[in-house]
């Protein structure tokens, strides 16, 4: 297995993403995995009566995607997820293509801590999650 980048090979500016499209499968085994199982993101005729006027994915299934980029691109393979400050800005719908990015803001590499602007982008350019994570690098060996 590889080993992520240390605070020592990180550079301010940094970044990496990936993108999903949200499958009705994917809110399915979330919901089963988590237990969370709100109708508005499994009851079409419920969400309907909503403000969102349809079922959306979870939230936190955003968070994960921010998550795999953290712990398997940037920083990668033994990052330390530490915290993460988040504001959902737009409903996320079965069938959105999300592109979930992380940028490098900060590095204290003295406390081996790095700072990240995590957002969450929708087909049409939308931010749709936005939000600030601290994360500790791997160290090399």
């Amino acid at each position: 297995m590889n080993q992520g980048k240390s605070i020592q090979e990180l550079k301010i500016g940094e970044s990496a993403q990936l993108t999903r499209t949200i499958t009705e499968k994917d809110v399915e085994e979330f919901a089963r995995v988590t237990g969370d199982t709100n109708p508005l993101h499994l009851d079409q005729a419920y969400a309907e009566k909503t403000i969102f006027k349809g079922r959306i994915a979870h939230g936190a299934f955003s968070i994960g995607l921010l998550s795999n980029v953290l712990g398997n691109i940037l920083p990668g393979h033994g990052t330390i997820y530490l915290s993460h400050e988040i504001k959902f800005l737009a409903p996320v719908r079965i069938g959105d293509t999300i592109t979930a990015r992380v940028e490098v803001l900060e590095l204290n590499v003295e406390r081996n801590r790095a700072k990240f602007r995590t957002t969450c982008i929708n087909q049409d350019g939308k931010i749709v999650v936005d939000g600030i994570a601290w994360g500790m690098p791997p160290k090399k060996e």
